[in-house]
């Protein structure tokens, strides 16, 4: 019998953004849409190994994987617009 996949919540997206945090938010990701590791893994083109460490993160990984992998599961990551020394908005 396939081991079932438990569906892991959704991390609290609205602190600063770390490695472990993205970890979770991956892990959340790929066990809501009911994707095994391996599944995922290979979705994203990536090893499974790599896709773990991630996951939990492990390691110094390419920027590059990682994108690979956001992009992969639908994840869209954001650089938001900062205030310049003069005020103003930068965009």
């Amino acid at each position: 019998m396939a081991k079932q996949i438990k569906p892991v919540p959704t991390p609290n997206l609205d602190r600063v953004l770390t490695s472990e945090l993205l970890g979770q938010a991956i892990r959340a990701r790929r066990s809501q849409t009911m994707l095994r590791l391996e599944d995922a893994a290979a979705l994203c083109n990536v090893a499974k190994q790599t896709f773990q460490d991630i996951e939990h993160g492990l390691g110094k990984n390419k920027f590059e994987t990682i994108l690979q992998i956001c992009h992969g599961l639908g994840i869209q990551l954001r650089i938001m617009p900062w205030v310049e020394d003069n005020g103003e908005h930068n965009e």
